[in-house]
């Protein structure tokens, strides 16, 4: 696993996810802190499995799968 490229598909997956989960959220009504932070907890744990697939292929693409090797 190419663990510096997983943490920056991460951190722009989770985001992502987030503010999506965020703006529908808002938009469903669900407008009180409780729901926004659910919607939160919901976008960080979503963005893990889209980071891991997204990591392995684009690693596959490189050739690189065991990381940053000087």
């Amino acid at each position: 696993m190419n663990w510096p490229l997983f943490s920056v598909i991460y951190s722009i997956a989770a985001t992502v996810t987030i503010g999506v989960f965020m703006i529908g959220a808002l938009v469903t009504g669900f407008n009180e802190i409780p729901h926004i932070q659910i919607a939160v907890a919901a976008g960080f744990l979503a963005s893990i499995p889209a980071a891991l697939i997204f990591t392995k292929k684009v690693s596959s693409i490189t050739g690189k799968e065991d990381g940053y090797k000087a």
